[in-house]
C-alpha cells in the first residue's frame, strides 16, 4: 500500500505518538483518530455512566470484578468503534473533507489511503467490535447491534438537516443505554433520562466544535447547528447544557443517588458554565480547546456516579 501524503489534520494533537509509529500504519491510526483521543473519551464516558447507573439500579456498589472488566471492555470498544465510525464517515465524506481546510489532510482526501483500503480496514474494526460486544448479555448484544443504524445514517445528516449534532448525540451516547443493559439486561426510565441528558450535552459541545468549520461549511453547503444558531450560540449552548445537567441529575436521583452525587454534579455543572463563559465562537482554537475540555466534564460526571455508588 503506497503512501502519498503524511499530512496531519489541523485539529490533530501536535506531536502525537502516532508520528513516531511506522510510516505505513500512520494513515490507519489517523483514520481511527488516535492522534485525536478526545472523541474516544466522549464515546467512553457515556458507557461508564451507564455501567455505574446500572449498578445503582441493581442496588449494589460498583466494586465487583465484573464491573471493572466491563470498564475495560467498553474502553477498548470505544476506541475501536470510534475508529470504525470515523473511518466510515471519512469514506462517505471524502469529497467534502477535500474542500475543508481543517480536514483536507486526512488520510483519504490526502491520498495516504484509498477508499477501498479504508473499507477493508473498516470491516476489520467492526469484527473486533463484534467480538467485544459478544462478551455481553444477549439483550445488550441486540441493543449494541441496533446502534449501527444510527452510525450508518450520521454522515448524511449534515446534508439533509440543520441538526446533525442532534443525530450525533443519539449515536455517540448509545453507550449509556448499552452500559446499563450490560449490568441489568434491560433499560429503564432513569437510563432513558440519562441518555436524553447526554444528547443535549453532545448538542452543546458539538455545536462548539462545528464553529471551527462554519466558513467552509457555508461555502460548500454543509449544514450544522453552528451555522443555524450563529451569534445566538452561547445562549443555546447554555440551554443545552442546563437541560443536560437537569436530566443527568434526575437520572441519578431516580436510582436513589444521595447528596454526594449531587455535590460532585455541581462541580460538573460549574465546568459547563465555565465553558459557556470562555467560549469565543469566532476563534477556532478557542472552540477546539473548549470542546476538548468536555473530557474533564465527563470525568466529573463519572466521579459523581462513582461517589454515589461507593458512599451510598
Amino acid at each position: 500500500m503506497s503512501i502519498k501524503s503524511q499530512a496531519t489534520p489541523a485539529d490533530a494533537v501536535p506531536a502525537s505518538w502516532v508520528e513516531h509509529m511506522p510510516p505505513r500504519i500512520q494513515p490507519y491510526l489517523r483514520l481511527m483518530r488516535l492522534d485525536r483521543p478526545i472523541g474516544t473519551w466522549l464515546l467512553f464516558w457515556p458507557c461508564v455512566f451507564g455501567l455505574l447507573l446500572g449498578a445503582a439500579a441493581e442496588e449494589r456498589r460498583f466494586l465487583e470484578w465484573q464491573d471493572f472488566y466491563y470498564v475495560i471492555l467498553f474502553g477498548v470498544g470505544a476506541l475501536v468503534m470510534r475508529g470504525a465510525g470515523c473511518t466510515f464517515n471519512d469514506i462517505i465524506d471524502r469529497d467534502i473533507d477535500a474542500s475543508v481546510a481543517r480536514t483536507r489532510g486526512r488520510p483519504i482526501p490526502s491520498g495516504a489511503v484509498t477508499a477501498r483500503q479504508a473499507a477493508v480496514f473498516l470491516v476489520l474494526l467492526c469484527l473486533i467490535g463484534l467480538g467485544i460486544l459478544l462478551q455481553l448479555n444477549w439483550f445488550a448484544v441486540a441493543l449494541g447491534a441496533s446502534s449501527l443504524l444510527l452510525v450508518a445514517a450520521y454522515p448524511f445528516m449534515k446534508r439533509i438537516t440543520w441538526w446533525p449534532q442532534a443525530w450525533l448525540g443519539l449515536t455517540f451516547n448509545w453507550g449509556a443505554l448499552l452500559g446499563f443493559a450490560a449490568q441489568t439486561g434491560r433499560i429503564d426510565l432513569a437510563d432513558g433520562m440519562l441518555y436524553a441528558g447526554l444528547i443535549f450535552w453532545t448538542l452543546g459541545y458539538d455545536t462548539i466544535y462545528a464553529h471551527q468549520d462554519k466558513a467552509d461549511d457555508e461555502m460548500i453547503g454543509v449544514r450544522s447547528t453552528a451555522r443555524l444558531l450563529a451569534d445566538e450560540t452561547k445562549t443555546w449552548v447554555l440551554r443545552f447544557y442546563a437541560i443536560a445537567f437537569a436530566l443527568i441529575l434526575a437520572a441519578g436521583f431516580t436510582e436513589h443517588a444521595g447528596w454526594p452525587f449531587g455535590l460532585v454534579m455541581l462541580a460538573a455543572g460549574a465546568h459547563l458554565l465555565w465553558q459557556v463563559r470562555k467560549l469565543d465562537i469566532d476563534d477556532a482554537e478557542n472552540c477546539l480547546a473548549i470542546f476538548r475540555s468536555n473530557r474533564e466534564t465527563g470525568a466529573l460526571i463519572a466521579l459523581a456516579f462513582a461517589v454515589a455508588s461507593w458512599l451510598g
